[in-house]
């Protein structure tokens, strides 16, 4: 544990270097709230915090930069989550006061909502196919030999599933296989879908072509990702700018990514913390969406190392919870 001058040091540094991107000198943090001590005494507390291995001094400057261990120092110790400002709470207030139709939509406005709030990449995770209830099911003839099965969740989320059948298949039999699905799926999720025959040979078939079709969905976990390019232009070398968009394409990566932060318990995850080596010059910043005490999602935004943890945190927990009310209210 770090004394509380060494404290104040590395804080001050953090949250400048978060500023300005620029490598921090002795003088500049001498003059900082609630350092009250030289430059030289700043000056030998930074030697010692780089021994420590919380500052790192790049050789093109005799300033000095935070490294991720100085980034969790500040994180655990001096950035805790606190409350949204207010224009941000009335940002959030009024986006979701307005937020209506499908679920797809408002997934991918809500990443837009957090990028531009924080200017990071913002990483949304909707609820499993196979976890809300069904509130439609429909099997509708789009040709003599395509037909289009649709369901409705009770989130909002919508499944369209094009099946083929046969030519000689009647238009009763497409109606009659439609009201049998809606029967035994309506008010019953996914994973509990269950359809019994019905005795006619055409309209079982037809049902189970639909049911098949619509069971390839039940795993679903979408990853909507936006504002990449945005966070990409807070990274100079291009090499990296190239491992983060090659990376954020990959959408079981990035699912697999924010399910194991949250799965670990961890709200932050600093640089080489998460795993995932491409990103290593990141960190991400997440919160569960929470329904009826069940976790059914999470949101979260990816930035440099050096992003703006307090307010990141912040706007975080106020869209996650905003969301998951939302999601509640059907």
């Amino acid at each position: 544990m770090l004394d509380e001058r060494k404290t104040a040091i590395l804080g001050a540094v953090v949250q400048e270097y978060i500023a300005t991107a620029q490598p921090v000198g002795s003088s500049h943090i001498a003059q900082a709230p609630g350092v009250g001590v030289s430059s030289a005494t700043v000056r030998n507390e930074m030697a010692v915090l780089e021994q420590e291995g919380y500052l790192v001094q790049p050789h093109t400057s005799a300033g000095r930069i935070p490294t991720d261990k100085g980034y969790r120092f500040f994180v655990d110790h001096m950035a805790k989550p606190g409350r949204a400002d207010a224009t941000t709470t009335r940002q959030v207030s009024e986006f979701f006061a307005a937020a209506h139709g499908r679920l797809e939509e408002m997934l991918h406005q809500t990443s837009d909502l957090l990028t531009n709030l924080t200017h990071n990449a913002a990483v949304v995770l909707g609820p499993k196919a196979d976890e809300a209830l069904i509130r439609s099911a429909q099997v509708i003839r789009l040709s003599t030999t395509v037909a289009t099965v649709v369901l409705v969740f009770a989130n909002g989320s919508v499944v369209n599933e094009v099946i083929d059948i046969d030519e000689d298949v009647s238009d009763a039999t497409v109606a009659a296989a439609s009201v049998h699905l809606a029967g035994h799926l309506v008010d019953r999720t996914l994973a509990q879908a269950a359809v019994p025959d019905t005795g006619d040979a055409g309209t079982d078939h037809l049902c189970g072509a639909a049911l098949g079709s619509l069971r390839q969905h039940s795993n679903d976990e979408e990853a909507i990702v936006g504002g990449v390019s945005t966070m990409a232009e807070a990274f100079d070398a291009v090499e990296v700018v190239r491992d983060v968009l090659h990376t954020l394409e990959q959408q079981f990566i990035v699912v697999s990514l924010v399910r194991d932060i949250v799965d670990r318990g961890m709200s932050v995850a600093i640089g080489v913390e998460h795993g995932v080596e491409p990103l290593s010059a990141c960190s991400v910043v997440v919160a569960p969406v929470v329904v009826d005490g069940e976790h059914v999602g999470s949101v979260g935004v990816l930035g440099p190392t050096r992003m703006n943890y307090p307010q990141a945190l912040a706007t975080v927990d106020i869209v996650s919870d905003r969301l998951g009310r939302r999601l509640g209210e059907g």
